[in-house]
């Protein structure tokens, strides 16, 4: 089983797709949006944005309320050894570190 530190790796610097990822972890940590709402603020195309949000989903970064087109993601906590492990890797990608 991996380690949830390996998760934050192999999901934002080990598969294409992790600048992407970051982008949207980055968004929702300012504010909860649905997927055409960040599609909107960080430039990537919808159906890209809804690929990336099942991702983060399935490995637990982000939560999904509500159903259908207007479902809303919130970035979920993480601890603080993750959060400064996920600052680590943002700002090794040249994104802006976790406040």
């Amino acid at each position: 089983m991996r380690t949830r530190k390996q998760v934050l790796w192999w999901l934002f610097s080990g598969m294409k797709g992790g600048y992407n990822r970051a982008l949207i972890v980055l968004s929702l940590m300012k504010e909860p949006q649905n997927a055409h709402q960040l599609s909107q603020s960080i430039g990537i195309d919808y159906k890209t944005v809804r690929h990336h949000l099942m991702v983060l989903e399935k490995n637990n970064m982000v939560e999904c309320i509500g159903s259908g087109y207007g479902n809303c993601y919130f970035f979920k906590d993480i601890d603080e050894d993750e959060r400064g492990t996920l600052s680590y890797i943002l700002n090794k990608m040249g994104l802006e570190g976790l406040r």
